[in-house]
C-alpha cells in the first residue's frame, strides 16, 4: 500500500507519473531524448537555425524591451540567448539537454558571447544556479510541452525570478495551426501529451491574467533569406509584471 502523498510536491511527482511515456520530454530525466533529438545538426528542423525569433527582435527594436538580465528557457541550441548577448543582456540560458546545450556553448564560442548556459530542470535548479531578478524571461517552444499541472509550477518560477516591471515573452502553439488541442481533463485519462499543446488566446491570457499584456500576436512567417525565425503557428506575447 502506498500511503506517501503529504505536500503539492508530492502530488506534482504522482501526475508527472501519469505521462511516463511522455515524461522523458519535459522532466529532469529527458536529457536522452533531447540528445538524440539534436544529435544531427542538419536536420530539416525549423528552429536549428542560427536566427532569433522575429518576435524578440521586434521587442528590442521598438524598445519595448530594453538591455538588463534576461533568462531563456529551454534555449536549445541558443539561438535567443546568443541574440540577447549581443544586444547587451547578461543572460543566463537554461535547458535539459546536454547535446542541446554542447551545440550552443559552440555557437557562443565563435560568437564571442558571454551567455551562462545551465543543464537541468528550471523547476529544479536552485536559487544559486538561477539567482535572479530576470528583467526579462523568454520562453520560445518550452511552455507548450509542460503537462497541465506544471502550469502552476511555471507560473510559481516566473513569481520567484522575474523581477518587478520586468517582462516576460512567450512563443507557444497556436490552437487551430499546431498541438493538441484535447481537453485537460482527457489528457490524464490518456497519459498522453500528444508532443505538445496548443493554447487560445483566450487561455494564454488566463494564465498569465497576473501580468499586464504589452503585445499579443501570431508570429509571422519568415521567408528562408530572413534574418530572423518565424513560423505563423506559433503565437507570440509580451507581458509585463506590476512594478
Amino acid at each position: 500500500m502506498d500511503r506517501t502523498i503529504r505536500s503539492v510536491e508530492d502530488v506534482m511527482k504522482l501526475l508527472d507519473g501519469l505521462f511516463a511515456a511522455e515524461a522523458d520530454r519535459w522532466t529532469e530525466g529527458a536529457a536522452p531524448w533531447w540528445d538524440a533529438f539534436y544529435a544531427d545538426r542538419t536536420r530539416d528542423v525549423p528552429f536549428f537555425v542560427a536566427k532569433p525569433d522575429e518576435n524578440l527582435t521586434g521587442y528590442l527594436d521598438r524598445g519595448l524591451v530594453t538591455p538588463g538580465r534576461a533568462l531563456d528557457l529551454g534555449c536549445g541550441p541558443g539561438r535567443n540567448a546568443l541574440h540577447l548577448d549581443a544586444r547587451g543582456f547578461d543572460v543566463d540560458a537554461v535547458d535539459l539537454s546536454p547535446a542541446a546545450l554542447d551545440w550552443a556553448r559552440d555557437r557562443a564560442r565563435e560568437a564571442g558571447s558571454g551567455v551562462r548556459f545551465h543543464c537541468g530542470d528550471a523547476f529544479e535548479l536552485t536559487t544559486a544556479e538561477l539567482s535572479g531578478p530576470y528583467d526579462l524571461v523568454y520562453d520560445s517552444g518550452c511552455f507548450h510541452h509542460l503537462p497541465p499541472h506544471r502550469r502552476v509550477s511555471y507560473l510559481a518560477l516566473l513569481d520567484r525570478v522575474l523581477a518587478p516591471g520586468g517582462h516576460f515573452a512567450l512563443t507557444c502553439f497556436a490552437a487551430g495551426a499546431m498541438g493538441s488541442e484535447i481537453p485537460d481533463a482527457d489528457l490524464y485519462r490518456q497519459s498522453a501529451l500528444h508532443g505538445g499543446l496548443a493554447y487560445t488566446d483566450a487561455s494564454l491570457r488566463l494564465i498569465f491574467s497576473d501580468l499586464q499584456e504589452v503585445e499579443f500576436r501570431r508570429m509571422t512567417d519568415e521567408p528562408a533569406d530572413s534574418p530572423h525565425f518565424g513560423e505563423p503557428f506559433l503565437w507570440t506575447a509580451l507581458f509585463r509584471r506590476p512594478a
